[in-house]
């Protein structure tokens, strides 16, 4: 009776097991990971701003094993995510528009492409969300006529790393530093630096 009981428990936990088993490999067959479009309304995993009233490039990264979906407002803001140590971990597929089937106002969703397989400008004289920013393309050559225009230069997915985002953000200082005195002189209002002398 015993020995009975005993194998009657271990084939009620194998079949346990069997079923636990079956269920995860479901889950994972169902999780897509293709590309999806952006919607009004989506906001930027790292700074909150809404992803489709910006112009330029964006990135989204769908995770592979728990099918969680984040959306950047920007490629530079997708690589702030990606290079953050708890990140490089992460199963995901990660996206970026093709700028050289997008217009740079309105990037077009359906051309969205593999961000380990793209080609990066830094350098270029495009703004995006957030000032200057990593324009993106499929196509090397495509990228390397950006960068002989703008002077600019063209990196890999691997290539782009803390000081890259740090030289965009330097960038991207001096930028706000033009764009607000533009906006002054436009104004009529001088530099407070101009108005002491």
């Amino acid at each position: 009776m015993v020995a009975l009981k005993q194998n009657f428990q271990r084939v009620l936990m194998l079949c346990l097991i069997l079923f636990v088993a079956a269920c995860s490999e479901e889950v994972k067959e169902e999780i897509n990971t293709d590309p999806f479009a952006f919607k009004a309304g989506d906001e930027c995993h790292v700074c909150g701003m809404l992803v489709t009233e910006w112009p330029g490039a964006k990135g989204q990264s769908i995770n592979k094993q728990s099918g969680q979906t984040l959306k950047f407002c920007s490629t530079t803001d997708l690589f702030s995510w990606w290079l953050q140590p708890e990140n490089k971990t992460v199963k995901a597929q990660i996206y970026v528009h093709d700028m050289a089937k997008s217009e740079w106002a309105q990037p077009a969703d359906e051309h969205l492409i593999d961000a380990r397989e793209a080609w990066y400008v830094v350098g270029s004289d495009l703004i995006g969300a957030m000032g200057p920013t990593l324009v993106s393309y499929a196509d090397e050559s495509a990228a390397q006529e950006l960068a002989t225009k703008s002077g600019g230069r063209v990196l890999r997915f691997d290539d782009i790393d803390l000081l890259v985002l740090q030289e965009i953000g330097q960038a991207g200082h001096k930028y706000a530093e033009d764009h607000g005195k533009q906006i002054r002189e436009s104004m009529g209002v001088g530099n407070s630096e101009d108005e002491a002398e």
